[in-house]
């Protein structure tokens, strides 16, 4: 049996005119199984993101440690404010808790039933109805394949256009239909999730009519990316930290001018730069033979980190993969959508060339550094070596 990587992402559009998003997600890794849960509370505002925040947090924590489903409901029942004006305490919930074997299950209440995205196709999941203190829970045990995606959504998905575009909505057929030709196997969850809210947004005409979120849950293969930046602290340590670097299958990369003269120098070859400038903001890339990706340092770094930020906000809306050819989003697209287990050799050696430059080896470690926090927030495996 195959162990796999569990990926999982969100978007939230929230209601025109409201600071607080109603919807709310939340997600656990622990002993080897993710715990993901999409709450909507009732109405929108402050208190529909008291009621999901308090359904997500008080689910996530309880499924993750295999608490029996009828206590997690009794909990919520009892913990969520009533509100004044209709005498009920509400949120619906979506649940998926599963391990990195794709075994688990998927438990429903309330929200649009859940799509599964499976070779490029949307399938209904098989729902078993149950009955838990007078409510109707579905459960759905899950067997996952390789980049199945699961893709939960709060109803501002189905309410889409009504009234707008659409007369009635975009009902869950059309939602299908529309995933089955915009996404393709690469994608990440978060991307899978941001393409689906996107499409949300423009039928709304960009003025959400109801809190609207989309989450995604992706088990997909591992793949290794590293990258070297900077040169070691004594030279003498050139060639052990090359080897390191070079030491493990995936994508390479070499971040700044002097570490790719090393890395060439090792691999008995040389450095080459391109003539194209895609980017003003971002100096060209260059090429080693071996090497998948070759960029200039702090600048493209802070670049990318600027791309990161904005990846990682679940209200950003710009598409989550990354087609120009520049140094900074091409290191995104490995590092960001790509990759799953990271690796990062920082050179700590004060770097000659820069001398009489604005730029520092703290510099050049708190972008490290940062990109790095980043990627540990979007649940990739970092490891930081300093040489």
């Amino acid at each position: 049996m195959t162990e796999y990587y569990l990926e999982s992402g969100y978007t939230s559009l929230n209601k025109k005119n409201e600071e607080l998003c109603g919807d709310k997600v939340e997600s656990i890794y622990q002993d080897g199984k993710m715990t993901f849960v999409l709450a909507d509370g009732m109405g929108s505002g402050v208190k529909a993101n008291i009621l999901a925040t308090l359904t997500s947090k008080i689910l996530c924590t309880m499924v993750s440690n295999e608490i029996d489903m009828t206590d997690c409901i009794e909990t919520i029942l009892g913990s969520l404010p009533v509100c004044k004006e209709r005498g009920v305490a509400y949120s619906t919930f979506t649940v998926v808790h599963v391990d990195t074997f794709g075994k688990g299950c998927l438990i429903e209440f309330d929200n649009p039933q859940a799509i599964l995205m499976r070779d490029g196709k949307c399938l209904d999941l098989p729902r078993t109805e149950s009955k838990i203190l007078g409510k109707t829970v579905y459960n759905t045990e899950l067997n996952l394949r390789e980049n199945d995606v699961i893709v939960m959504f709060s109803d501002g998905v189905i309410h889409a256009g009504i009234g707008m575009n659409l007369n009635f909505g975009w009902d869950r057929e059309e939602v299908k239909e529309h995933l089955e030709c915009i996404i393709s196997p690469t994608m990440s969850a978060r991307c899978v999730a941001c393409e689906l809210a996107t499409a949300c947004n423009q039928l709304y005409h960009n003025l959400p009519g109801d809190d609207t979120t989309v989450a995604a849950l992706k088990l997909r293969k591992n793949m290794r990316a590293d990258l070297m930046v900077g040169l070691p602290v004594n030279k003498e340590s050139d060639s052990v930290c090359v080897a390191n670097f070079l030491s493990h299958d995936g994508k390479k990369i070499v971040c700044g001018g002097t570490s790719s003269q090393i890395v060439a120098r090792y691999l008995g070859t040389e450095v080459s730069a391109s003539l194209d400038f895609p980017d003003p903001r971002v100096p060209p890339i260059g090429f080693i033979n071996g090497i998948d990706l070759v960029t200039e340092g702090v600048l493209t770094l802070r670049r990318l980190l600027e791309l990161s930020e904005a990846y990682l906000s679940p209200k950003d809306l710009t598409p989550k993969y990354f087609t120009a050819k520049d140094g900074a989003s091409e290191l995104a697209q490995i590092l960001l959508e790509d990759a799953t287990i990271i690796d990062f050799y920082i050179g700590q050696g004060v770097n000659e060339a820069h001398n009489g430059l604005p730029i520092d080896i703290t510099m050049k470690l708190k972008l490290v550094e940062s990109i790095a926090h980043n990627l540990k927030k979007l649940g990739k495996h970092v490891t930081l070596h300093y040489v």
